[in-house]
């Protein structure tokens, strides 16, 4: 991090101060990305249809957004340490501000590549925010209760991700699209007139998006926020410890990698799963509609796992949490109608304290290497583009109905990092002494 005479951070530790004020201003970065990062769940179906896409073509979406973290996690990192935490969250805001107005041109086209480019360019200042405030929240107060606290601003993000299925079904799914069968009896010059009718919808909450954060990005760079002393690592400062010597965040990114591979599967594929004769039969639009329930259980999971982790230990409400999530899946793969949208929809609720668990073990006993573990972890949200992709490619060959399969494999990982790979340094060489 760069001096504090280069900063309008404060100088703070973390057990001193008042930070309710601070914590409100970062918590809005949350709710921001989380609804921008849900929105994709409805351009799934929406450029699905535009463009004729199969199951593995269009997760190229999730592919391209999520692949952004694993590319821009590491510079984000070392961008802290080169303007701090929170010029790091202003260049995030304004990087996806310039995202978000590309989907205009990208629809003015329409062309399937550009959208993908400006979701790329979104996610990577979405990138830089996760890597700056989520170890900037667990060092805002007390250690002991990070987990709860990274929970309630999570919870806040879930929000986002609740109320994004909603608008972005009534704004962007207005109308309903023609067939295939439709579709391939209109000559070249209707069909792109038609296309271009379609993706226009994405034009002006895109455009509204891209203000916001504008304005979000001045808001935050005008803020006096707290700087953490114990998250400072000054470049060019020796530390004599290495990332790579913490196994409870080397295994915390791959169970990272795991949580948000098998969350975004689930939810990219809701809308055209409840289409499903033998699911729900509905319509994309009212489709969309019940993903809230999905994203709308982990925001109510967040709100009530941040009062408990007070008292829980996190790896144990992890544990709980995750076989619940399997069991929940495997159910929904084998029942049909009512048992299967019920069943996966409240997954949502028991993935909710999963993400904020994980970053929160992974970084104990971090100290000033917060920062470039808080960039491995977001590296591994790549899993959010592997995942789905992996899903797409199963889902065009056996089917969407028992392609959930997959998150319940990464499921069973993230419950082995509770029971064991979280261990810090600290409880892995007492086990040794006592042995």
């Amino acid at each position: 991090m760069t001096s504090i005479s280069q900063t309008s951070e404060v100088k703070a530790s973390p057990a001193e101060g008042n930070y309710g004020r601070p914590l409100a201003v970062v918590t809005t970065l949350f709710f921001m990305w989380g609804f921008l990062t849900c929105l994709n769940d409805i351009l799934v179906p929406h450029l699905k249809s535009i463009f004729e896409l199969d199951y593995a073509q269009v997760m190229l979406i999730q592919f391209s957004f999520f692949s952004a973290y694993f590319i821009f996690s590491v510079p984000s990192a070392k961008l802290i340490d080169w303007i701090g935490y929170q010029r790091t969250m202003v260049v995030g805001l304004l990087t996806m501000a310039v995202g978000a107005l590309l989907f205009v041109p990208a629809a003015s086209i329409p062309l399937y590549p550009l959208f993908l480019t400006a979701l790329i360019i979104l996610a990577a200042g979405i990138t830089a925010l996760q890597v700056s405030a989520n170890p900037y929240v667990i060092a805002l107060g007390p250690p002991a209760t990070a987990s709860s606290r990274l929970n309630l601003t999570q919870a806040f993000n879930s929000l986002g991700t609740t109320i994004a299925p909603k608008i972005g079904g009534l704004l962007i799914l207005s109308s309903a699209p023609l067939l295939t069968s439709e579709m391939k009896l209109l000559s070249p010059t209707a069909l792109q007139a038609y296309r271009v009718q379609q993706a226009s919808s994405v034009k002006m909450p895109y455009i509204v998006i891209g203000v916001l954060l504008v304005l979000l990005a001045i808001v935050i760079g005008l803020s006096k926020l707290p700087a953490i002393e114990s998250l400072r690592h000054v470049p060019g400062e020796k530390i004599h410890d290495s990332i790579w010597r913490h196994p409870n965040l080397v295994m915390g990114a791959l169970g990272i990698f795991a949580y948000v591979g098998a969350e975004v599967s689930i939810g990219s594929f809701l809308v055209n799963y409840f289409s499903q004769p033998g699911i729900g039969g509905m319509t994309e639009k009212v489709a969309a509609g019940y993903v809230s329930f999905y994203w709308g259980g982990a925001m109510v999971g967040r709100f009530i796992g941040s009062a408990l982790l007070r008292t829980i230990k996190t790896n144990h409400a992890l544990a709980v949490c995750t076989v619940c999530t399997m069991a929940l899946v495997t159910i929904s793969m084998l029942t049909f109608g009512h048992v299967a949208m019920i069943s996966i929809l409240a997954v949502g609720f028991f993935n909710s304290i999963m993400f904020p668990s994980i970053f929160t073990l992974g970084l104990v006993e971090l100290g000033p290497l917060a920062g470039d573990g808080s960039g491995l972890l977001n590296m591994a949200i790549v899993g959010g583009a592997v995942v789905p992709l992996l899903q797409g490619v199963v889902a065009d060959h056996i089917g969407i109905h028992h392609a959930f399969f997959l998150p319940v494999i990464c499921y069973a990982y993230i419950l082995f990092y509770a029971l064991s790979g979280s261990r810090p340094n600290s409880r892995r060489t007492m086990q040794l002494t006592c042995n």
